[in-house]
């Protein structure tokens, strides 16, 4: 698959490096909507947080020892400190920790990155030389990116490392977000409308299948 490769504000790169194919092992899987679902769902239930576990009543490190006469104190019968009305002692019903980690299959995963990789070569990827910028400037970059027509939530993915200036220009723009190669995932790539790679991420990502 050809791609045509552009610089950042749209404009075509000339010469022989204005065109780049894609490996169609990568780019061009025909997608399944299943597998990116498991692979979304393996993603966002990874991520999920556990609550902090509480130390309930037999967690507690208390005598269970009676501690008071059953009769003539005038106050309560009880039997154990640890009990939750006491200070100190453990929580009713509390918090308890939850596992929310799934286990998928690598292939299954490599497989959901190239299916995502290639619905956006399909409808809403663009290839760009580089994301070096010369004036670092959040308005700078906005103005290269309308006369990209690059609007909506747009993803950029660089190769090893992303250029500081590029990343601190864009870092204040809404539905903007970036990332190197490595961190190039189906679920960040399936949200945003327009994905943007670099001649550079595009080499990384094949070579991550290759090797």
């Amino acid at each position: 698959m050809k791609v045509k490769v552009q610089k950042l504000d749209g404009t075509k790169v000339s010469g022989a490096s204005g065109d780049i194919e894609l490996n169609d092992a990568v780019f061009g899987v025909e997608p399944r909507a299943d597998i990116l679902h498991r692979v979304v769902t393996w993603q966002l239930e990874n991520r999920r947080g556990t609550a902090r576990p509480t130390r309930e009543r037999a967690d507690v490190a208390r005598t269970g020892a009676k501690f008071g006469p059953q009769k003539g104190s005038g106050r309560a019968r009880h039997g154990d400190r640890a009990a939750p009305i006491f200070i100190g002692g453990g929580k009713a019903h509390g918090a308890r920790k939850r596992d929310f980690n799934q286990q998928l299959n690598k292939k299954v995963r490599a497989l959901g990155l190239k299916m995502a990789l290639s619905s956006k070569a399909k409808d809403g990827l663009v290839v760009v030389d580089s994301l070096e910028v010369k004036d670092a400037k959040t308005q700078a970059l906005l103005g290269q990116f309308q006369k990209a027509g690059l609007g909506g939530k747009v993803l950029f993915i660089d190769g090893a490392s992303v250029d500081d200036g590029f990343s601190k220009a864009a870092g204040n723009l809404p539905g903007i977000n970036v990332m190197p190669a490595m961190g190039a995932n189906v679920y960040d790539i399936l949200k945003h409308d327009t994905l943007v790679l670099t001649k550079d991420a595009v080499e990384k990502l094949e070579a991550r299948f290759n090797g």
